[in-house]
């Protein structure tokens, strides 16, 4: 392989002559060849983002040469396009803060910009990576900054596959909301429910996930970019940060915004812990439901069997005819995978000592992956699952009509105690409630049916709209 010589301040190595990183991404790749993983292009992007908003903001005040400053907006345009994703090659478990994803951000950059002023990689005739590309930066302003714009970044999508699965499950509701089942509490017998009034409260839950994400990922928007090293804005002129910023905003048309305190900017991770905190709550809320639909669906003969899931695959390799909910079941890996997620930020956030908080790359990586499979698995889940469910009407009436929790509505005619005799002798005989009131001149006929009626019971309180 042709190589070139590259020199830093620890000495000199040979570098690949096709690569765009250099010298301390190779360093970075030997001491770190820990995982296989990478950072998520979004990173790569923002990060991109940054350096292009800095060569604008360090131009604008003099401190750059306008074809210097061009020549980096161009390399960042084209890392913006994907043209150079396999040279970003730095493990994500790596130096603390993210210098060395800071410096293969800054090197790949740096090339190409030396390229289109006519100089051959790895010279840095033109352009240095720390002189130019990373003026007025620091890693530890660049790579939070970063991880807020990636987030706020892959927003949309995952705000649309929450909005299509509580759409789902609305659309169910209102299907469903004449038929009558059982209730279920301690997973014993209750009183009637309506299965449109559960999948509304699904639908609820979703809904109230989703806006707790969108009010979190509110604070996202205060950037702490030019703090540089501590927060005090060293080596940047006054006027750079809010140049990079209103740069920012205007190509990203996110309403971001200096940061209130740049020292507490830099110290704190709890703007990250918070908005992991509320992607854990939506994969709870997830795993919940599928593990309702798995128990509702259970059967087809032997279990609960009032709804039947799409069958998208065989569910066996041994039972013939066996159909799995399997869909349900990815959901829940992925909730437990977000939580586990949720748990190395929620570590990483209280790592953070004095002014730095330095383990902010496996903050990003863990933050992004949970928006990543919440989004793919949000939008699965409704297409795949939800908008597929259908219900077993014979089965609900059954199960409704067969409840001992139907006994509750007798409380206000024949009191706590009497009722509570009927559920034992309806149990142990296996006759009907209604049958043994009305045998024991508890209730008219007439009443009884009034009283007992699931579909009448099953009303009670107005429900939402759905």
């Amino acid at each position: 392989m042709a190589t070139r010589l590259e020199r830093d301040s620890l000495g000199t190595k040979r570098i690949p002559s096709r690569a765009y990183y250099g010298i301390q991404t190779l360093r970075a790749v030997e001491n770190f060849p820990i995982s296989g993983l990478r950072l998520h292009g979004g990173m790569v992007r923002a990060m991109a983002l940054i350096k292009k908003a800095a060569a604008h903001a360090n131009a604008a005040v003099g401190a750059l040469p306008r074809r210097h400053a061009s020549a980096i907006a161009r390399a960042c345009d084209e890392v913006l396009r994907g043209r150079f994703d396999d040279q970003f090659v730095v493990d994500v478990y790596q130096a603390g803060a993210g210098t060395s994803f800071n410096m293969n951000v800054n090197e790949v950059i740096a090339n190409r910009a030396n390229e289109l002023l006519g100089a051959r990689r790895g010279t840095y005739r033109f352009l240095h990576p720390n002189d130019h590309v990373n003026m007025a930066q620091s890693t530890n302003d660049t790579i939070p900054t970063a991880i807020r714009l990636a987030c706020l970044t892959l927003l949309p999508s995952f705000v649309e596959s929450i909005e299509r699965l509580e759409g789902a499950l609305r659309r169910k509701a209102r299907q469903f909301d004449p038929l009558v089942k059982s209730g279920r509490t301690h997973l014993q017998d209750a009183v009637p429910v309506r299965l449109g009034r559960e999948f509304g409260a699904y639908a609820t839950a979703v809904r109230k996930a989703r806006e707790a994400i969108d009010c979190s990922a509110q604070a996202l928007q205060e950037l702490n970019l030019g703090g540089t090293a501590v927060g005090t804005g060293m080596n940047a002129h006054p006027r750079y940060r809010r140049l990079a910023i209103q740069a920012l905003r205007r190509w990203t048309r996110m309403p971001l915004r200096p940061a209130e305190d740049l020292m507490e900017r830099m110290q704190s991770a709890a703007d990250f812990a918070r908005f992991s905190g509320v992607l854990r709550a939506y994969a709870l809320e997830l795993i919940r439901i599928a593990n309702d639909l798995r128990l509702l669906s259970s059967g087809p003969n032997t279990g609960l069997g009032e709804i039947e899931l799409p069958a998208v695959q065989p569910g066996s390799s041994i039972m013939p005819g066996k159909v799995n909910p399997v869909i349900a079941e990815m959901v829940d890996m992925v909730g437990f995978q977000v939580m586990g997620h949720d748990a190395t930020v929620a570590y990483a956030t209280q790592a953070g000592q004095l002014e730095l908080n330095v383990m902010m790359p496996v903050i990003a990586y863990n933050l992004l992956q949970s928006m990543i499979l919440l989004t793919a698995s949000s939008r699965v889940f409704a297409i795949r699952c939800i908008n597929g469910i259908t219900a077993n009407r014979r089965r609900c009436e059954a199960h409704a009509k067969r409840s001992l929790a139907l006994v509750t509505a007798l409380n206000p005619h024949i009191g706590y105690l009497n009722a509570a005799k009927v559920a034992k002798d309806a149990l142990a005989s296996g006759r009907s409630i209604h049958d043994l009131v009305v045998e024991r001149g508890l209730l008219s006929p007439a009443a009884a049916r009034r009283v007992l009626d699931p579909a009448r019971l099953s009303r009670g309180v107005s429900s939402p709209s759905l």
